[in-house]
């Protein structure tokens, strides 16, 4: 049976601008009622969990103006964390990740944000952690440029540990509430952190009761060995994207491995691999819409640019389209994406123009295509999927109302919930 997740891949922002099935997003911008809609039809899916990606930064890194950035609204993002309880209080059973950039939030305010917001959704909120890697970024945060890419993960290790000391100053049964005794809280199971490293130190203890989940479902997204590593140390639930079955398949695996390698099961972690599926009425349908959405896509060569020119903080506006690729050796943006653009010695326009995203191609009807999510995760091995496509409501609705009940048929998804918290639901199967 699949786990299955939605990643909203710019977060609380703007999907599809000006498209042809995304009409309101004048309407929609900033406000919630679309991913309202969109938690309530995907938890009568079945669905384990909404996660909103995000990002602090409006680049300007593309032929060095905010253009491109703004004129198709693809990066503008606002904060995803207070949609949160909007979107808890018109659902029951999904979780609800949200993104948090370890680098820039000092561990007290997180570890007290989160367990405020696991009250708030009644235990299914969850924390998607990241380093970030623009050095714009890091400059809206006061920093001169952005940490060396393994450091960052050095430091995100020690962040983890000092956040959940923090949620562990207050012990199971601290928490008395006995108004015969008068007693709120028995102080002798409160304690401070002193938590004290390298990168970070904080006193403690919190001055919070302890959330319904006590310490919030951790997920995360890197694909570098540093990030891997991360990955298998902390994480409830990992967000994979690597190329092919095969590609696929190693990444459980070394996942796997790792986990053993630190004293945890597979099974403790849910890898789930970025897809975008292409459905229609029929197969034949499905295809001719694969070929539409390829032809935008490489009349659309100068999106794709900036967007490489995100995660690498260079600009590709400036290289030869039918050269090479250039050398990115010795960049500090996003490792595993970076490594993947470079491969097979094509010209930047190749590489450009073939660009993909998801880890493998569906296509087809909502049945042909669950037949093949099958197919590829009997061979994986892995848990699952997250879906990448852009949240419009006609995308949700082939999903919800489409792929779901395909996958269910075939017993492959869950057709209901057994918990009311998102790690008990996650860690069910």
């Amino acid at each position: 049976m699949f786990h299955m997740g939605w990643f909203l891949t710019t977060g609380f922002g703007v999907y599809g601008w000006n498209g042809q099935w995304s009409g309101n997003v004048r309407s929609d911008v900033a406000q919630p009622e679309l991913y309202i809609g969109m938690a309530q039809a995907l938890e009568h899916a079945g669905f384990d969990y909404l996660m909103f990606e995000d990002s602090s930064v409006l680049p300007d890194i593309y032929q060095g103006t905010f253009e491109s950035s703004v004129k198709a609204g693809v990066v503008i993002r606002h904060d995803p964390l207070p949609l949160l309880p909007i979107l808890a209080r018109e659902t029951r059973h999904i979780g609800l990740i949200g993104t948090v950039a370890t680098t820039f939030y000092p561990p007290f305010l997180a570890a007290r944000l989160f367990t405020t917001l696991d009250h708030l959704t009644g235990g299914r909120i969850g924390v998607n952690l990241v380093t970030a890697s623009p050095h714009a970024a890091a400059q809206n945060y006061g920093h001169d440029q952005h940490f060396e890419h393994d450091l960052r993960y050095e430091m995100a290790d020690e962040w983890v540990r000092a956040v959940e000391a923090l949620w562990e100053t207050w012990e199971e049964g601290a928490l008395q509430l006995d108004e015969q005794s008068g007693v709120f809280a028995d102080h002798t199971r409160i304690h401070r952190a002193d938590f004290e490293g390298r990168f970070y130190r904080t006193r403690g203890p919190l001055n919070t009761v302890p959330g319904p989940q006590r310490r919030p479902v951790l997920c995360q997204a890197g694909g570098s060995p540093a990030g891997r590593e991360f990955g298998a140390a902390h994480a409830d639930t990992i967000i994979a994207q690597v190329y092919g079955v095969e590609a696929m398949k190693e990444y459980r695996d070394d996942i796997s491995a790792r986990l053993r390698a630190k004293g945890r099961k597979p099974s403790d972690v849910k890898v789930l691999f970025l897809v975008d599926p292409v459905m229609a009425d029929t197969d034949a349908e499905a295809h001719d819409k694969r070929d539409r959405i390829r032809a935008a896509h490489e009349q659309n060569l100068e999106g794709t640019l900036a967007a490489m020119s995100y995660f690498t903080s260079m600009d590709f506006s400036k290289f030869d389209l039918d050269g090479p690729m250039p050398d990115l050796s010795g960049n500090n943006g996003h490792v595993s994406t970076m490594q993947s653009l470079a491969q097979g010695g094509r010209t930047l326009r190749e590489i450009a123009s073939n660009h993909r995203f998801g880890s493998v191609d569906l296509i087809g009807t909502p049945d042909s295509v669950a037949v093949q999510m099958a197919e590829v995760m009997d061979h994986v091995g892995g848990d699952g999927f997250l879906i990448a496509s852009a949240p419009t409501r006609k995308n949700i609705a082939e999903v919800a109302d489409g792929l779901a009940p395909a996958l269910r048929r075939r017993r492959l998804m869950r057709s209901g919930y057994s918990h009311d918290r998102f790690r008990d639901n996650l860690l069910e199967f």
